[in-house]
């Protein structure tokens, strides 16, 4: 069972949210928060394994919040909730290493999808947004030159994972086991000196890395 915090300051948000989640068997939601302090507040008490922030709140905003469970000795992964599609709030919950970012009109598939792969240790953006956050993202990334750091099969294992995929997928296709999978994307992320997937996948895109490259 995946356990999962969303913090929104508008209620009938949070309980959408709690509708749509709830509504399917293998999640949980273990609290409700209204602002992010009280989402920190509530995450130190349930321990939840997802965390569900909207960005903008009154008081303790949501990357606040976001910095502040990653402090906490099981920090859930953060999942990052907004009606702005792009702005500077979205390059700086990514700095700090949110695991997913999601419109609030996404549909409730893409909302449960997110939610599953940041528990899974995946990552997920809503994909209006992918192509022009791969566009305009303003950390200054590496260049190709960097990538020369990873071995061969970390190179295809990085240029899968910018294809979107999952471990599990990605185990698939270069034919490894999931745990191999997962020991490669810690090295990977620990050599480009990334904190996400997601930024390994951005890196991955601006250095023009495909499959092509690795084949």
């Amino acid at each position: 069972m995946i356990r999962v915090l969303v913090a929104d300051d508008e209620w009938m948000v949070r309980e959408m949210l709690r509708t749509i989640l709830q509504a399917e068997g293998d999640i949980e939601v273990v609290a409700a928060a209204g602002d992010g302090a009280e989402a920190v507040a509530l995450a130190r008490r349930h321990r939840p394994d997802v965390a569900l922030l909207d960005i903008r709140m009154p008081g303790t905003d949501g990357l606040t919040a976001a910095r502040e469970l990653a402090r906490l000795s099981t920090p859930p992964k953060v999942v990052m909730l907004t009606t702005f599609d792009l702005d500077e709030y979205v390059h700086t919950a990514l700095r700090d290493g949110a695991a997913g970012f999601l419109l609030k009109d996404a549909t409730a598939a893409e909302m449960t999808i997110a939610v599953r792969a940041a528990a899974a240790g995946d990552a997920m953006l809503s994909p209006r947004v992918t192509r022009r956050l791969l566009d305009t993202f303003t950390r200054q990334l590496p260049d190709r030159e960097r990538l020369g750091r990873l071995t061969a099969k970390e190179r295809h294992v990085l240029a899968t994972l910018a294809g979107g995929h999952g471990n599990a997928e990605i185990a698939r296709r270069l034919h490894l086991s999931e745990a191999t999978v997962k020991t490669h994307v810690s090295r990977i992320l620990a050599k480009l000196e990334l904190t996400s997937r997601v930024q390994a996948a951005i890196l991955a895109h601006r250095a023009g890395l495909t499959h092509d490259d690795v084949s």
